[in-house]
Protein backbone atom coordinates (compact mmCIF):
# COMPACT_ATOMS: atom_id res chain seq x y z
CA UNK A 1 0.00 0.00 0.00
CA UNK A 2 3.16 2.29 0.37
CA UNK A 3 3.43 2.57 -3.17
CA UNK A 4 -0.18 3.11 -3.65
CA UNK A 5 -0.35 5.78 -1.09
CA UNK A 6 2.76 7.50 -2.79
CA UNK A 7 1.38 7.68 -6.17
CA UNK A 8 -2.37 8.46 -5.23
CA UNK A 9 -4.05 5.35 -6.89
CA UNK A 10 -5.36 2.32 -5.30
CA UNK A 11 -5.31 -0.38 -7.88
CA UNK A 12 -8.13 -2.81 -8.66
CA UNK A 13 -5.59 -5.15 -10.46
CA UNK A 14 -2.36 -4.96 -8.44
CA UNK A 15 -0.15 -6.95 -10.59
CA UNK A 16 -0.15 -4.41 -12.91
CA UNK A 17 1.39 -1.52 -10.31
CA UNK A 18 3.92 -4.85 -9.52
CA UNK A 19 4.76 -4.89 -13.28
CA UNK A 20 5.27 -1.42 -14.17
CA UNK A 21 7.95 -1.40 -11.05
CA UNK A 22 10.11 -4.39 -12.71
CA UNK A 23 13.06 -3.63 -15.01
CA UNK A 24 14.25 -5.40 -17.34
CA UNK A 25 17.61 -6.70 -15.53
CA UNK A 26 15.60 -8.82 -13.26
CA UNK A 27 13.72 -10.23 -16.13
CA UNK A 28 17.54 -11.50 -17.26
CA UNK A 29 18.70 -12.63 -13.87
CA UNK A 30 15.30 -14.09 -12.96
CA UNK A 31 14.86 -18.41 -13.26
CA UNK A 32 11.24 -18.19 -14.10
CA UNK A 33 10.63 -17.91 -17.55
CA UNK A 34 7.56 -16.14 -16.84
CA UNK A 35 8.76 -13.45 -15.12
CA UNK A 36 8.36 -10.30 -17.54
CA UNK A 37 9.23 -6.51 -17.30
CA UNK A 38 7.56 -2.89 -17.69
CA UNK A 39 9.11 -2.61 -21.28
CA UNK A 40 5.24 -3.33 -22.55
CA UNK A 41 3.72 -1.18 -20.12
CA UNK A 42 6.66 1.54 -21.22
CA UNK A 43 5.69 1.93 -24.69
CA UNK A 44 2.24 2.32 -23.65
CA UNK A 45 2.15 4.66 -21.37
CA UNK A 46 4.72 6.95 -23.45
CA UNK A 47 1.47 7.13 -25.84
CA UNK A 48 -0.75 8.04 -23.02
CA UNK A 49 1.40 10.43 -21.15
CA UNK A 50 2.03 12.66 -24.95
CA UNK A 51 -1.76 12.28 -25.16
CA UNK A 52 -2.81 13.96 -22.48
CA UNK A 53 0.49 16.59 -22.25
CA UNK A 54 -0.61 17.73 -26.04
CA UNK A 55 -5.06 17.67 -24.76
CA UNK A 56 -3.40 19.78 -21.69
CA UNK A 57 -1.05 22.19 -24.17
CA UNK A 58 -3.27 22.82 -26.52
CA UNK A 59 -6.44 23.96 -24.17
CA UNK A 60 -3.87 25.94 -21.99
CA UNK A 61 -1.74 27.87 -25.12
CA UNK A 62 -4.19 28.65 -27.33
CA UNK A 63 -2.35 31.17 -29.29
CA UNK A 64 0.58 29.01 -29.35
CA UNK A 65 1.54 27.70 -32.43
CA UNK A 66 1.83 23.87 -33.95
CA UNK A 67 5.70 24.29 -33.88
CA UNK A 68 5.87 25.74 -29.95
CA UNK A 69 2.92 22.98 -28.64
CA UNK A 70 5.43 20.14 -30.23
CA UNK A 71 8.48 21.30 -28.80
CA UNK A 72 6.90 21.90 -25.42
CA UNK A 73 5.42 18.79 -25.16
CA UNK A 74 8.84 16.89 -25.92
CA UNK A 75 10.27 19.17 -22.88
CA UNK A 76 7.85 18.27 -20.46
CA UNK A 77 7.51 14.53 -21.67
CA UNK A 78 11.73 14.04 -21.99
CA UNK A 79 13.91 11.71 -20.04
CA UNK A 80 15.12 14.37 -17.44
CA UNK A 81 11.27 15.71 -16.54
CA UNK A 82 9.93 12.21 -15.99
CA UNK A 83 12.73 11.65 -13.96
CA UNK A 84 12.23 14.31 -11.88
CA UNK A 85 8.49 13.31 -11.10
CA UNK A 86 9.68 9.95 -10.49
CA UNK A 87 11.83 11.00 -7.88
CA UNK A 88 9.51 13.41 -6.08
CA UNK A 89 7.40 10.16 -6.15
CA UNK A 90 10.05 7.68 -4.48
CA UNK A 91 9.50 5.71 -7.29
CA UNK A 92 13.10 4.10 -7.14
CA UNK A 93 12.93 2.61 -3.70
CA UNK A 94 9.78 0.16 -5.52
CA UNK A 95 11.61 -1.12 -8.62
CA UNK A 96 12.77 -4.39 -9.08
CA UNK A 97 16.60 -4.67 -10.99
CA UNK A 98 19.11 -7.30 -11.48
CA UNK A 99 21.75 -7.45 -9.08
CA UNK A 100 24.29 -5.91 -11.47
CA UNK A 101 21.93 -2.91 -12.52
CA UNK A 102 21.12 -2.34 -8.35
CA UNK A 103 24.88 -2.50 -7.26
CA UNK A 104 25.67 0.21 -10.63
CA UNK A 105 23.05 2.64 -9.22
CA UNK A 106 20.24 1.88 -10.88
CA UNK A 107 17.88 3.13 -8.66
CA UNK A 108 18.59 6.50 -9.27
CA UNK A 109 19.67 6.61 -13.02
CA UNK A 110 17.23 9.04 -15.51
CA UNK A 111 16.28 6.59 -17.87
CA UNK A 112 15.56 4.00 -15.33
CA UNK A 113 13.21 6.42 -13.14
CA UNK A 114 11.47 7.76 -16.08
CA UNK A 115 10.62 4.30 -18.11
CA UNK A 116 8.90 3.56 -14.71
CA UNK A 117 7.01 6.15 -14.51
CA UNK A 118 5.78 6.10 -17.87
CA UNK A 119 4.72 2.30 -17.05
CA UNK A 120 3.18 3.24 -14.10
CA UNK A 121 1.06 5.72 -16.24
CA UNK A 122 0.15 2.66 -18.52
CA UNK A 123 -0.52 0.49 -15.61
CA UNK A 124 -3.28 3.48 -14.27
CA UNK A 125 -4.83 3.45 -17.36
CA UNK A 126 -5.10 -0.15 -17.72
CA UNK A 127 -6.38 -0.56 -14.71
CA UNK A 128 -8.97 2.48 -14.38
CA UNK A 129 -9.11 4.16 -17.84
CA UNK A 130 -7.97 6.92 -19.40
CA UNK A 131 -9.43 10.00 -17.16
CA UNK A 132 -7.84 8.58 -14.23
CA UNK A 133 -4.58 8.18 -16.44
CA UNK A 134 -5.21 12.38 -17.03
CA UNK A 135 -5.53 13.34 -13.95
CA UNK A 136 -2.28 11.33 -12.27
CA UNK A 137 -0.23 12.86 -15.06
CA UNK A 138 -1.97 16.31 -14.57
CA UNK A 139 -1.54 16.10 -10.83
CA UNK A 140 2.00 15.63 -11.09
CA UNK A 141 2.99 17.49 -13.99
CA UNK A 142 0.38 20.71 -13.23
CA UNK A 143 3.09 22.83 -12.18
CA UNK A 144 5.34 22.59 -14.82
CA UNK A 145 2.31 22.50 -17.39
CA UNK A 146 1.12 25.96 -15.13
CA UNK A 147 4.21 27.34 -15.59
CA UNK A 148 4.34 27.37 -19.08
CA UNK A 149 0.69 28.33 -19.33
CA UNK A 150 1.17 31.26 -16.86
CA UNK A 151 4.09 32.51 -18.03
CA UNK A 152 3.95 31.94 -21.96
CA UNK A 153 7.57 30.23 -21.73
CA UNK A 154 9.30 28.51 -24.17
CA UNK A 155 11.68 25.89 -23.77
CA UNK A 156 15.36 26.84 -25.30
CA UNK A 157 15.49 23.70 -27.71
CA UNK A 158 18.85 24.37 -28.64
CA UNK A 159 20.31 24.17 -24.85
CA UNK A 160 17.34 21.03 -24.36
CA UNK A 161 18.85 19.66 -27.80
CA UNK A 162 22.31 19.80 -26.35
CA UNK A 163 21.89 18.55 -22.32
CA UNK A 164 19.72 15.43 -24.43
CA UNK A 165 22.61 14.36 -26.18
CA UNK A 166 25.04 15.16 -23.33
CA UNK A 167 22.97 13.07 -21.20
CA UNK A 168 23.39 10.00 -23.72
CA UNK A 169 26.95 10.59 -23.60
CA UNK A 170 27.19 11.87 -27.40
CA UNK A 171 28.69 15.74 -28.37
CA UNK A 172 26.82 18.64 -28.82
CA UNK A 173 24.94 19.18 -31.63
CA UNK A 174 26.17 21.71 -34.61
CA UNK A 175 23.96 23.54 -36.67
CA UNK A 176 24.14 24.61 -40.73
CA UNK A 177 21.97 26.83 -42.71
CA UNK A 178 21.13 24.91 -45.76
CA UNK A 179 19.15 27.83 -47.83
CA UNK A 180 18.28 31.30 -47.68
CA UNK A 181 15.35 32.17 -49.93
CA UNK A 182 13.17 35.54 -50.67
CA UNK A 183 14.36 39.46 -50.35
CA UNK A 184 15.88 40.97 -47.49
CA UNK A 185 13.14 42.03 -45.89
CA UNK A 186 11.08 38.73 -45.66
CA UNK A 187 14.42 35.90 -46.10
CA UNK A 188 13.11 32.16 -45.00
CA UNK A 189 16.38 30.49 -43.64
CA UNK A 190 16.24 26.94 -43.41
CA UNK A 191 18.67 25.15 -41.42
CA UNK A 192 19.73 21.79 -39.95
CA UNK A 193 20.54 20.14 -36.72
CA UNK A 194 23.34 17.55 -36.83
CA UNK A 195 24.86 14.83 -35.04
CA UNK A 196 28.31 13.89 -36.63
CA UNK A 197 27.27 13.89 -39.92
CA UNK A 198 23.45 12.87 -39.12
CA UNK A 199 20.49 15.42 -39.46
CA UNK A 200 18.63 15.21 -36.25
CA UNK A 201 15.98 17.93 -37.14
CA UNK A 202 15.41 20.56 -40.16
CA UNK A 203 13.65 23.92 -39.17
CA UNK A 204 12.76 27.37 -40.91
CA UNK A 205 12.77 31.26 -39.46
CA UNK A 206 13.08 34.36 -40.25
CA UNK A 207 16.20 34.71 -39.16
CA UNK A 208 19.24 32.38 -38.60
CA UNK A 209 18.61 31.60 -34.99
CA UNK A 210 14.80 31.11 -35.54
CA UNK A 211 15.67 28.53 -38.24
CA UNK A 212 18.60 26.98 -35.72
CA UNK A 213 16.12 26.85 -32.88
CA UNK A 214 13.31 24.81 -35.12
CA UNK A 215 15.59 22.72 -36.24
CA UNK A 216 16.80 21.80 -32.27
CA UNK A 217 12.56 21.59 -31.39
CA UNK A 218 12.19 19.89 -34.92
CA UNK A 219 15.28 17.13 -33.38
CA UNK A 220 14.03 16.74 -29.64
CA UNK A 221 10.58 15.64 -31.30
CA UNK A 222 12.31 13.58 -32.97
CA UNK A 223 14.27 11.56 -31.02
CA UNK A 224 11.42 11.67 -28.47
CA UNK A 225 9.38 9.82 -31.06
CA UNK A 226 12.08 7.28 -32.04
CA UNK A 227 12.92 6.96 -28.58
CA UNK A 228 17.00 6.33 -29.31
CA UNK A 229 20.30 8.20 -30.12
CA UNK A 230 20.69 6.12 -33.17
CA UNK A 231 18.39 7.44 -35.41
CA UNK A 232 18.15 10.19 -37.99
CA UNK A 233 17.65 11.50 -41.63
CA UNK A 234 20.40 11.51 -43.69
Amino acid sequence: MQIENRLGVVFRNRALLDLALVHGSRVNEAQDIRTASNERLEFLGDAVLGMVVAEALYHERPDAGEGILTATRSALVRRETLAEVARSLGLGAFLQFGRGEAASGGRDKDRNLADALEAVVAAVYLDQGYDAARAFILRHLQPKLQAAHTHGTTPNYKALLQEHLQANNQPVPRYRVVSAIGPDHEREFTAEALLHDTILGRGTGRSRKAAETAAACAALEQLHTQGGMNHGQT
